[in-house]
């Protein structure tokens, strides 16, 4: 039932803000500066209008195709991603800190992924012990001494970052094999531009809408630099795959040609695209398949997705791929312990944005913790996302909590422990009334001639009251996220 009253903010309780940290407000019927000019607007909307609004973004969105599949779900169909109106707010300043902290990380990643492949410094100089990389599953062994263009393995990174209950930012994790969720950040604010045109007329937010210019730009620095028109192409694993819309939605924003692996072959030594005039040559993929299938005749050959002989026309330079294989090392949460022991090492200097403290199951001292704290912890599979592989230990029963310990024993290795945090909330619609639901944050890093960072990102909501899972794939949703003009 709707409560068209408590969409004013003046029903609106934050909450104790020595407990959790809100975008929005410092407090009861205290708006953050940078939030008080919407917070305005909003409480000057008639009544129920906000949610009236509120089902037009998502009609919109509706038309506009923006759909994300479930793995796993009977039904095998398409949902809309489920959005909520208010926005998460990040001031000028701030967001300049956050750019800062992601381009040091990302350069160090790179670096780290770069002397991974090659001489391996960083084992050899004890900073990582060598069977922490050659016991990941992104560690792929046919990449080493790959050498990707221009030395460059990650050129697009989603890093996700959130907020603690002191307003401190964490990097909770990086995700450099195929990030997704770019196309959510451009379709949001297409529909938060028609539902708050006011607010934004009077509000100096930078705009997002130029990501795929900045996306070809960085996809087209791979090519040779003797192919005056090089052709770039989005490899996607299909229609049935989770994130189709958003392949198909940038491509097209790109202006150029989505494939499947059945529409590209190796001939003459190049990667060629099957067309009506016949074959043409491609010079650079943006691919969203994981490595795995990417090749039969190197990785998984039962794969029908890739492209059998694409790795070997790949090392000898004849085409880009991004992100470049191998990147999935990276993903590791075992190895994003190392992170700040990278940029140290690397770049000598300290990590500007910290990493959550973690406990590695693998060291005898940190799994004996971990196993006897479990009812505090956040444990977490390695390898695993979407918020799958995880135990959110207050929340968990005896029964969970017991079933995970025996897979922490089973395979140590796999398994990583974080504290609880409290993460920051922003007010959200629920149940026709405004509540303030825990986010997360992924901007997205590109990495082409320089490192850009797009501003803001996508906003990921928990849309069950104190859940503190954001994933779309577990019942989360989006908001649009506006940094301010410094």
């Amino acid at each position: 039932m709707s409560h068209p009253h408590r969409l004013h903010f003046d029903h609106y309780d934050p909450g104790d803000p020595h407990e959790f940290y809100d975008e929005l407000f410092l407090g009861p019927g205290q708006p953050r500066p940078q939030a008080a000019q919407l917070i305005e607007r909003i409480n000057s909307l008639p009544a129920a209008e906000l949610e009236q609004r509120l089902h037009a973004a998502q009609k919109a969105l509706m038309r506009l195709g923006a759909t994300f599949n479930v793995y796993g779900d009977r039904e095998g169909q398409e949902r809309i991603l489920p959005f909520d109106i208010i926005p998460r707010i990040v001031d000028g300043a701030e967001w300049l800190y956050l750019e800062a902290g992601l381009k040091q990380r990302v350069h160090a990643l790179n670096l780290f992924l770069e002397d991974i492949y090659h001489d391996q410094k960083i084992i050899r100089d004890g900073v990582i012990p060598a069977e922490v990389i050659h016991s990941a599953k992104g560690f792929l062994s046919p990449c080493v001494g790959l050498n990707p263009p221009g030395g460059i393995w990650c050129h697009i990174t989603g890093t996700d970052l959130v907020r603690d209950r002191d307003g401190q930012w964490y990097v909770l994790e990086d995700n450099l094999r195929c990030p997704s969720g770019v196309s959510y950040v451009l379709e949001n604010r297409r529909v938060m531009k028609s539902t708050f045109p006011k607010v934004f007329d009077s509000l100096n937010i930078r705009p997002v809408d130029n990501y795929p210019g900045q996306l070809l730009e960085t996809l087209l620095h791979l090519a040779p630099p003797h192919i005056p028109q090089p052709t770039v192409v989005v490899l996607t694993p299909g229609i049935y795959n989770s994130a189709y819309f958003e392949h198909s939605f940038l491509a097209q924003q790109m202006g150029v040609e989505l494939v499947e692996g059945r529409d590209l072959v190796v001939a003459d030594g190049y990667l060629q695209m099957r067309t009506t005039k016949g074959l043409q040559r491609v010079d650079v993929i943006y691919r969203r398949i994981d490595d795995d299938f990417i090749d039969p005749l190197v990785f998984r050959p039962d794969s029908l997705l890739g492209i059998p002989g694409l790795m070997q026309v790949y090392r000898a330079g004849r085409v880009a791929v991004a992100n470049s294989l191998g990147t999935g090392v990276a993903d590791d949460k075992v190895v994003y312990a190392y992170v700040p022991a990278m940029i140290r090492y690397y770049l000598g200097e300290e990590a500007s944005l910290p990493n959550v403290p973690t406990y590695l199951c693998w060291r005898d001292p940190d799994r004996r913790y971990v196993l006897e704290h479990l009812e505090q912890l956040v444990v977490k599979a390695a390898n695993e996302s979407g918020g799958y592989g995880m135990l959110v230990g207050p929340h968990a029963t005896v029964e969970e909590r017991r079933a995970f310990a025996e897979k922490i024993q089973a395979n140590p290795r796999n398994y990583i422990a974080q504290p609880t945090l409290c993460l920051s909330r922003v007010p959200t619609v629920i149940d026709g009334e405004l509540y303030p639901c825990h986010v997360d944050l992924r901007p997205y890093i590109l990495y082409g001639k320089e490192i850009y960072v797009h501003p803001g990102g996508l906003t990921r909501v928990a849309l069950r009251k104190g859940s503190l899972v954001v994933n779309s794939s577990q019942g989360g949703g989006t908001k649009d996220t506006w940094v301010l003009c410094s």
